[in-house]
């Protein structure tokens, strides 16, 4: 089924691979011109190769979403190059911790929060007023089932999340009466290359992964995509400051 968008212009934070790449092609499919955004520029000029070769419009912008000035720049290029912004999607985010709380490293919660909390909060910052100034648009950002509960062994990381949630119903309530929507994205295990590489040397890694979800499998990169879309479209028209699990099950236990 095809959803209904009333804008024209999506930008994706992260969209080099997984999750981001896949929403930019369902952007894209959907008729939108899409901002792909990514510190990895072979990765994201490949997600707007793949868009152009679909006949589709996008762009790719460099940004470091820690850094001010990038994310300016980006929301800037993005409406220079297409005059607006409808839909953002703020997906940009690293989970790189290994242990139990007492065992990490200030490097490891300062490289976690400036990506997933500073990068959020930064790239709402600048979204917003563009927002504001055309009478309205959409925002989502990737959480994490981490940002509902417990994630052992990955503290900071579920702290960054519960944050990314609180950041995006604090906005959606700021801005309800504005006609900008603000929801989360909280998907579980999704299979990408950060999944593959953390699994493929121990294949019962990735059997216990599967067994977490009731319905006995991990997820794919276009599930979330679709839920992303679904927040967008003018069918979730209703829907703000939601943090919605996409998960298998996993939280209803």
């Amino acid at each position: 089924m095809s959803m209904t968008f009333s804008g024209q212009v999506a930008l994706v934070t992260g969209a080099a691979a997984g999750i981001g790449r896949a929403t930019a092609l369902a952007f894209a499919a959907e008729g939108l011109k899409v901002v792909v955004s990514d510190l990895d520029v072979a990765g994201g000029e490949s997600t707007v190769a793949l868009i152009r070769e679909a006949g589709g419009d996008a762009l790719f912008v460099r940004c470091d979403v820690r850094l001010e000035a990038d994310v300016k720049q980006l929301m800037e290029q993005t409406v220079v190059s297409y005059g607006r912004l409808d839909y953002a999607f703020n997906n940009a985010g690293i989970e790189i911790e290994k242990g139990k709380l007492a065992d990490g490293s200030l490097d490891e919660f300062d490289a976690i929060m400036g990506v997933n909390v500073k990068g959020v909060w930064l790239c709402m910052k600048y979204q917003l007023p563009l927002l504001l100034a055309q009478g309205g648009g959409v925002i989502v950002n990737t959480a994490s089932v981490a940002g509902l509960g417990a994630a052992p062994k990955m503290s900071i990381y579920a702290a960054s999340k519960h944050a990314v949630i609180g950041l995006t119903k604090s906005a959606a309530i700021e801005y309800a009466k504005k006609k900008i929507r603000v929801n989360a994205v909280c998907p579980a295990v999704i299979d990408t290359d950060m999944f593959r590489r953390a699994y493929e040397a121990d294949p019962r890694k990735a059997e216990f992964a599967a067994a977490m979800h009731p319905v006995g499998r991990i997820g794919k990169v276009e599930e979330i995509a679709s839920a992303v879309l679904y927040l967008c479209s003018d069918g979730a028209a209703f829907t703000t400051g939601q943090a919605l699990a996409v998960d298998g099950g996993a939280t209803a236990i």
